[in-house]
């Protein structure tokens, strides 16, 4: 019987989110947050270091090991798992989809999810209010790069060409949450970035993953 995988993290996490949809789209079996052995861990404790060195989310928890790393996790679902292939077989497409999951995981998710939504999820002004004036000072970025995302659609289905990816696990969380903010529709636009988001939103994977508390 294969053996359940534990994903270390709370399920609002968009990089946990990322690690659940690849777990949807290949069928795998899995639990998600911060209670590995019954009793919950704390954010920052030791027992969280002893997971993960740099006290970061998620981690991976399977067969007696852990790894960490959103992409790499993703990747060894992948080849782990039967199901779905999340990577191309070619060497070129497979590097790629590499290629875009780096860029999602350094600068779109820090451009949008670490800059703009976290700003409102967790307001850091007097009194916890938002910090306004830092959301416009970071919205030149966050449109930057959401050009970039439609550049990089293009008329094709999913962010590295015709085949779902785990490129595209690790964008929707973030364009979903995006979405979801007062300036949301703004940002998202009505074009091609609103449609991929609506398609991911529609796959099976995405109304579980992307609706949870």
């Amino acid at each position: 019987m294969e053996s359940s995988v534990y994903i270390f993290a709370p399920t609002f996490s968009s990089f946990a989110r990322s690690v659940m949809l690849c777990c949807e789209e290949k069928g795998i079996h899995y639990t998600c947050g911060m209670a590995p052995a019954g009793t919950e861990i704390r954010s920052k404790s030791p027992e969280h270091f002893a997971i993960h060195p740099y006290g970061k989310l998620p981690a991976l928890l399977h067969d007696g090991q852990i790894l960490i790393e959103t992409s790499t996790i993703c990747r060894y679902l992948d080849a782990r798992f039967d199901g779905p292939a999340l990577q191309p077989a070619d060497p070129l497409e497979r590097a790629r989809v590499d290629e875009r999951s780096a860029e999602i995981a350094l600068y779109i998710d820090q451009a949008l999810l670490r800059d703009i939504v976290l700003e409102f999820a967790f307001p850091k002004g007097a009194d916890g209010q938002i910090r306004l004036d830092k959301v416009q000072e970071r919205l030149p970025a966050a449109r930057s790069v959401l050009k970039r995302v439609r550049e990089l659609l293009a008329d094709n289905p999913f962010i590295c060409g015709r085949d779902y990816s785990m490129a595209d696990a690790l964008l929707t969380p973030i364009l979903d949450y995006v979405a979801r903010l007062p300036l949301g529709d703004e940002l998202i636009g009505s074009g091609a970035v609103k449609e991929y988001l609506e398609r991911m939103r529609q796959r099976p994977s995405g109304q579980k993953v992307l609706n949870m508390a």
